[in-house]
């Protein structure tokens, strides 16, 4: 069945961050991602650019609004994600308490589900 681990953290800058820790976090998400490709779980990983760099549209009254940044203006934004394909949540649950952003952040974990060609949703399985 398939996960996606939802990364949640304080959104920083390179330059806020520092080198050190930037470095040290890079470091964290390669092995965390390689971890999981050696266990044969990883479907993908995708690090997202920042939230100001984001465009959020929603209807308001019937008409499109456009919005650039994202939707909630809060401290944490999502950061990136990793789909992997395991047996149970159990299993989706072990791996998302490894992820480095749990250090800082939240891990959300939400099953996957497929569109299938006679425009029916099943859960992923």
């Amino acid at each position: 069945m398939r996960y996606t681990l939802l990364l949640h953290y304080p959104e920083m800058d390179a330059e806020a961050l520092g080198a050190e820790a930037l470095a040290e976090g890079q470091r964290a998400f390669a092995s965390y991602a390689a971890t999981l490709h050696q266990a044969g779980v990883l479907v993908s990983a995708e690090v997202l650019q920042p939230s100001s760099s984001t465009t959020t549209l929603t209807m308001v009254e019937g008409a499109l609004a456009v919005q650039d940044g994202p939707f909630a203006d809060t401290r944490e934004q999502l950061g990136g994600s990793f789909v992997l394909d395991v047996d149970d949540l159990d299993a989706a649950i072990d791996w998302a308490r490894q992820a480095p952003a749990i250090e800082w952040g939240a891990v959300e974990v939400r099953p996957g589900a497929v569109f299938t060609v006679d425009g029916a949703w099943r859960p992923n399985e």
